[in-house]
């Protein structure tokens, strides 16, 4: 029972110590507000409003149609452009796509003959380029098919393919970006609140008086992680009503109180990881700089930002010892596809067992760090 009060009472003296700090509260309500709300209100994953020239040589009915059929919200309304200006709007980058139609066109087309049609394509504008050129090929398609005639080239497929998207029906982008961005907010936050409180212990002379009750790295170190767990978890459950569910209109699915215990899961284990990196640094600076080449590959890797799948397969192996790795299939099973722990045990037994090994490695440091 002394030991769960010193865990209390030092545990108290963390929040008490976070309420007077404005900084970090400033930093935790922009990260859960402003830094969630933007993101997933502003970025589009996709083709959207792409700039397109056309540079139309041939001044046919055809080609008067395929620039006609690249319409809103995918793409702007082709800008008619001269033939002898497309490689200096492609140098400045003024445009995402650059379509010529040839001269006689039509005319080969009708024919018999292959004319070719060419999409220049700045490829500096990433996924909008590469989906982009994409969707203007099916489109060229499918007017150059009901120009000649085979409209319902569906009737001639062998097989009629049938699309649903589950869990996510119109595909918005920014339903996923919403929960990634709260996933790689509480990394930040959980690693950061814990190595700076640590630190600060340090840097004031405070932990020296911790050192001389009788209290033991164990009691310390429980005492931050429950207290900064418990105002993370707290600032993730406003976010998710707040921010997601309301101003954004994302629909959960899931229950957000066993998220929530995952939540708390995935703390453990990410506050016991900033404990151990303070227990590596002297100074507040040097902890940043060692904090930062491990959160980014956190952050990257764990496939909220790309899908585990395209990596290599070594990394894909590397990554499995990453928690939050775990906590984002936790996040996308739990809230979009209302998955229990009868489906996410797996990943719940993982992410206890990383909480567990970086606990007692960051224990271990800890108390050597108090004996040195």
């Amino acid at each position: 029972m002394h030991k769960l009060a010193h865990i209390l009472r030092l545990g108290l003296k963390e929040l008490t110590s976070l309420r007077h700090d404005s900084v970090l509260l400033l930093f935790l309500f922009y990260a859960f507000t402003v830094a969630i709300y933007m993101p997933a209100a502003g970025s589009v994953i996709g083709v959207h409003n792409a700039s397109v020239a056309f540079v139309d040589e041939d001044h046919s009915a055809l080609s008067r149609q395929m620039a006609e059929a690249l319409q809103p919200p995918e793409f702007q309304p082709p800008t008619p452009l001269a033939y002898d200006q497309l490689d200096k709007v492609m140098d400045s980058g003024e445009y995402t796509f650059v379509i010529n139609v040839p001269a006689n066109f039509q005319a080969d087309l009708l024919a018999g003959r292959q004319p070719g049609v060419q999409v220049n394509v700045d490829a500096t504008a990433m996924s909008q380029a590469f989906m982009g050129a994409g969707y203007i090929g099916r489109i060229f398609q499918r007017e150059l098919l009901a120009y000649s005639g085979q409209a319902d080239a569906s009737q001639k497929a062998p097989a009629l393919l049938t699309t649903r998207a589950l869990f996510n029906t119109n595909l918005e982008g920014g339903w996923f970006l919403a929960v990634i961005q709260i996933v790689n907010n509480i990394t930040i936050l959980a690693i950061v609140l814990t190595g700076t409180a640590l630190l600060r212990e340090r840097e004031h002379g405070t932990l020296d008086h911790l050192l001389v009750l009788p209290l033991t790295a164990l009691e310390i170190m429980l005492a931050k992680i429950w207290s900064n767990m418990l105002v993370v978890v707290l600032c993730t459950w406003i976010s998710l009503e707040v921010v997601v569910k309301w101003a954004l209109g994302v629909p959960l699915a899931g229950s957000l109180t066993l998220f929530l215990l995952v939540t708390a899961l995935y703390l453990f284990a990410s506050t016991a990881l900033g404990i151990f990196l303070a227990t590596l640094a002297r100074s507040t600076p040097q902890f940043g700089l060692l904090a930062i080449p491990v959160i980014i590959p956190m952050l990257l890797l764990s496939g909220g930002s790309t899908p585990l799948d395209s990596m290599p397969q070594w990394l894909q192996w590397v990554m499995q010892c990453s928690p939050s790795t775990h906590f984002v299939s936790l996040s996308a099973a739990i809230l979009f596809r209302d998955a229990g722990v009868n489906v996410v045990w797996p990943d719940l037994l993982a992410l206890a067992g990383i909480g567990l090994v970086f606990f007692a490695i960051a224990l271990a440091r800890f108390r050597k760090s108090l004996a040195s």
